[in-house]
């Protein structure tokens, strides 16, 4: 595929007019690209470090609210104590909570613990910042007000953790309220994005038609080799499809075309650039450490991104695995930091706000 046609499978009667376009604005301004990168980053170590010293007394309260510029990464070692950490005498003497399936568990579980969460609905919130619903039911009730327009979020998460889901559903709601969508794939056939959507009666194939969704498959080297082409073309593009919602799944895959630690967290950068240049609401997945499910693969996007969302598994020592989401920032944005228990099932994610994962 040449670097001229990375982008007709989706947008047929699109012409290549946006190279030039940026090219003078690449060329003056890539030393302030590569200060704004430090900078990024250096603001973000900061509020890393800054966290690790208030550890202690985040740690004891759990239903803290943040207004977020931090990121929650870190190790974490929630099974330590010798108690079931999913059943207590009091709720369930006869350990039989959880003999049933997920779902009917957590409803008679009952709210629960409800320590790291509030009931946003009965505030008043007002906002100069415009505000979207992601379309996760439960998780969007732990956001008050929902995430501000033009926001570039990631989902990170271990294989089998619902990201190219959480991605779909995001895209889904939006095509529903009347958006349009891209949604680029570096893992999966257009084909094979197409039947899962279809499968949970998403009619992406309908949109597709209708010229309300844009499906994209690349290559990731071939995407890596024609990134400068791609760079400079996608915010026009996005902007003459008129997208108001993009999914790229995976970065990780992008990520990894580089060997260089240095080369690839500037091309990254200089991507996730692009994307908010192009002013659309950005939603991209990313493995995550296979050392601290907290932290993306590289370590690099949470740092570049303004919302960061973690799916996991947490295993106890008796009780089988549970999918586990947590929001660990979202700027210019009030949101609960506790952990809570989610299921992916033909209708998509649907997290259990009112249950506890401890």
């Amino acid at each position: 595929m040449s670097d001229d046609d990375w982008f007709e499978s989706a947008f047929d009667d699109e012409e290549d007019t946006a190279e030039g376009a940026f090219e003078s604005e690449e060329e003056t301004t890539g030393s302030a690209f590569e200060s704004e990168e430090d900078a990024a980053f250096d603001d973000e170590s900061a509020d890393t470090d800054a966290q690790g010293r208030a550890g202690a007394t985040a740690a004891s309260s759990a239903d803290a609210f943040a207004d977020s510029d931090t990121d929650g990464t870190g190790d974490r070692e929630p099974f330590e104590s010798d108690s079931d950490p999913f059943v207590s005498e009091e709720s369930d003497p006869d350990g039989s909570l959880f003999d049933d399936d997920f779902a009917s568990a957590m409803r008679s579980a009952g709210p629960g613990d409800e320590s790291g969460t509030e009931d946003f609905e009965n505030e008043e919130f007002e906002s100069e910042l415009p505000r979207i619903d992601l379309g996760i039911s439960g998780l969007d009730d732990m956001i008050q007000g929902g995430v501000p327009e033009r926001h570039l979020m990631v989902t990170i998460g271990a294989p089998g953790t619902g990201k190219t889901t959480f991605g779909l559903q995001f895209l889904y709601h939006g095509l529903q309220q009347g958006d349009n969508a891209v949604f680029i794939t570096l893992e999966q056939s257009r084909q094979a994005i197409l039947d899962t959507a279809n499968e949970r009666g998403w009619e992406f194939d309908r949109y597709e038609r209708e010229d309300d969704l844009a499906i994209v498959d690349l290559d990731p080297v071939e995407m890596a080799n024609s990134l400068d082409n791609i760079r400079g073309e996608l915010p026009q593009l996005i902007r003459e499809f008129d997208a108001e919602r993009l999914v790229l799944d995976s970065v990780s895959l992008l990520e990894m075309m580089y060997d260089d630690q240095a080369k690839r967290r500037t091309e990254v950068f200089d991507f996730t650039r692009s994307l908010k240049q192009a002013g659309v609401t950005t939603m991209l997945t990313s493995e995550a450490s296979e050392d601290n499910p907290y932290a993306s693969r590289h370590g690099i996007i949470e740092y570049l991104t303004d919302a960061v969302f973690v799916l996991q598994y947490v295993r106890g020592d008796t009780q089988e695995t549970r999918l586990a989401v947590e929001i660990q920032k979202i700027r210019n944005a009030n949101h609960s930091r506790a952990t809570k228990p989610y299921n992916i099932t033909l209708d998509g994610i649907d997290v259990y706000q009112q249950a506890s994962i401890f």
